[in-house]
């Protein structure tokens, strides 16, 4: 399988399983979002908690350059650690909600 479909494999597998979980709290619906040809992956949860709106994104995951670019981790465990479980290169998993100076001290991918 090619490195490319392999990842957009493992990046939905990522979004299906966090998406499972749904807040305690609240009317919230958990949306699970796949732009296959732009390669944006994103997990979202919206509603309502009484008579507060709550919009929040839990996960952004893009693919570029042959390379995971995981754009805001809103998990407790982080998702590049699981994804190097899964076999993927630290070097092809980019932590892009850091800046681009602190990206070479983190053990995962620059650019």
């Amino acid at each position: 399988m090619e490195k490319l479909e392999h990842y957009r494999e493992l990046v939905k597998k990522l979004i299906n399983e966090y998406g499972q979980y749904k807040p305690r709290y609240g009317d919230i619906e958990v949306q699970k979002i796949f732009d296959v040809q732009g390669d944006h992956y994103q997990l979202m949860n919206v509603g309502w908690h009484g008579n507060r709106r709550l919009r929040g994104c839990v996960l952004q995951i893009d693919l570029k350059n042959d390379k995971i670019w995981i754009q805001h981790d809103g998990t407790e465990i982080g998702v590049a650690n699981e994804l190097v479980e899964w076999g993927v290169p630290p070097e092809d998993i980019v932590l892009a909600y850091h800046a681009p100076y602190k990206r070479q001290y983190t053990g995962f991918g620059v650019d």
